[in-house]
């Protein structure tokens, strides 16, 4: 029988990852359990969740089977309400030729979310391109960096340049 803290089924369909046989005859060393993690490299650390975790997830950029290329962006979280995605909130000044100035703008876009973080409104977050995972996520989480509890309804709509 496979080990029960290896396999966290939280979902209807059975969830394993896929470069780990679930089924040893030898059971696994008391502390050391079967899980397979990677480095997503560009200097970004592994997440002890996500190395000790029992969590399994297909499009986690550490345990899953997705990989980070292209761009890496930074943003504040403005909603956490979808199913491990969040929506981030992207501001930018464009400039105006006519008038020699600077204009605020503002993109949105979602991203995936690893269950190894614990992300909250108007935290501020990197993420790393990769490929399509829905119709509208092509983003994964990367690195979270907390906000006070105080300034985090008034961070989550305030313009911030990164």
């Amino acid at each position: 029988m496979a080990e029960s803290s290896v396999l966290d089924q939280t979902e209807r369909a059975f969830q394993k990852q896929g470069n780990v046989f679930a089924a040893r005859k030898n059971p696994v060393r008391r502390g050391r359990g079967l899980r397979w993690v990677t480095s997503v490299g560009l200097n970004f650390k592994t997440p002890k969740e996500a190395t000790e975790g029992t969590y399994i997830d297909k499009k986690c950029p550490f345990v899953g089977s997705v990989t980070v290329r292209g761009r890496i962006l930074k943003g504040v979280v403005i909603s956490t309400k979808m199913n491990r995605t969040l929506v981030i909130r992207r501001d930018y000044l464009h400039y105006i030729r006519k008038y020699r100035r600077y204009e605020k703008r503002h993109t949105t876009l979602s991203a995936h979310v690893s269950p190894c973080f614990r992300v909250k409104e108007g935290d501020v977050v990197t993420v790393g391109q990769c490929r399509p995972l829905s119709k509208t996520v092509r983003f994964n989480v990367l690195k979270v960096e907390s906000v006070a509890e105080a300034n985090a309804a008034a961070s989550k709509k305030a313009f911030r340049v990164f």
